[in-house]
């Protein structure tokens, strides 16, 4: 039995006619029972299990292994690659697609060179970093991308990092991560940031405003700021949403429009994970005007 054609033909819609294809996208595929072969991708893809073990063998070139593969185990295939797979029953998967240029550009920031920048192909992999980005974009995915273009690129880079630390057993990012974006970039960003509050914002259209790769602008901003970017980003919109409560001039809901929140609802849980109470609560903090 051949796999269905479960992978996108173009990413999820929340995304759509917004400066290219996402950085990483997911979908949740079933894996059908029998001798099949892999699609071939443009993008490296994760495969993580899902749900009970399941006994499998794989092939990847001329390495062929066998094992049980177990919930949150993934395997890797490489952009451009194929794998032959046999099941001994149906499965379903969580697929993650990254982008193999984000790929390159993160060896490069890590100082990993040239034969770094690409994936080998593997299986039966258990990573507790991975699984975390694998849950939370799936979560996103569930509630139609709430956290917006920007989250989602930034679990793509920290997917990428831990996946070539894994790969070249590198203990970390290195000396380059260190350094701080400078001041005078740093405002650019964040008055850019500011006047575009309502947009769904990219981490390579902030990175693009700063003057750096992705790779390289992601700690950069966090070795200057204390916190990633798409926090900062976050808690600019919660900020700018309790200013227009106060004013008590708007709806709830247009204020969450005008804030970039994905709606009403999505306001009101960040302000409750960030200031402790609700938009009413914030609202009916508001010093009334003097009569």
């Amino acid at each position: 039995m051949s796999r269905p054609d479960c992978y996108p033909s173009a990413p999820s819609a929340v995304f759509a006619g917004g400066g290219g294809l996402p950085l990483l996208d997911t979908l949740t595929s079933p894996v059908p029972l029998g001798l099949f072969d892999s699609p071939v991708d443009h993008r490296h893809v994760l495969c993580l299990h899902l749900g009970e073990p399941v006994p499998v063998s794989w092939r990847a070139t001329r390495a062929e292994r066998t094992g049980t593969r177990i919930h949150g185990q993934f395997c890797v295939v490489p952009a451009g690659s194929s794998t032959r797979w046999t099941l001994s029953r149906p499965a379903r998967s969580l697929l993650l697609r990254l982008s193999p240029s984000l790929l390159s550009e993160t060896a490069d920031s890590m100082g990993l060179g040239t034969p770094h920048a690409s994936l080998a192909p593997s299986i039966h992999i258990r990573d507790p970093q991975v699984e975390r980005i694998g849950w939370m974009m799936q979560a996103e995915d569930h509630e139609d991308y709430p956290g917006g273009r920007l989250f989602a690129d930034s679990l793509a880079t920290a997917l990428a990092v831990r996946l070539l630390a894994l790969q070249s057993r590198h203990g970390g990012v290195g000396a380059k991560a260190a350094r701080a974006l400078p001041a005078w970039r740093l405002r650019q960003v964040i008055e850019y940031v500011e006047a575009n509050l309502d947009q769904d914002l990219t981490l390579a259209e902030l990175a693009r405003i700063a003057g750096f790769s992705v790779s390289h602008f992601k700690p950069m901003f966090k070795q200057a700021t204390g916190i990633p970017v798409h926090r900062f980003v976050m808690e600019r919109r919660v900020e700018r949403a309790r200013i227009r409560l106060l004013e008590g001039r708007q709806s709830i809901t247009e204020i969450a429009l005008e804030t970039g929140f994905a709606h009403s609802s999505h306001m009101a849980r960040c302000m409750r994970r960030f200031l402790g109470m609700g938009p009413s609560d914030v609202a009916a903090t508001a010093i009334p005007p003097a009569a």
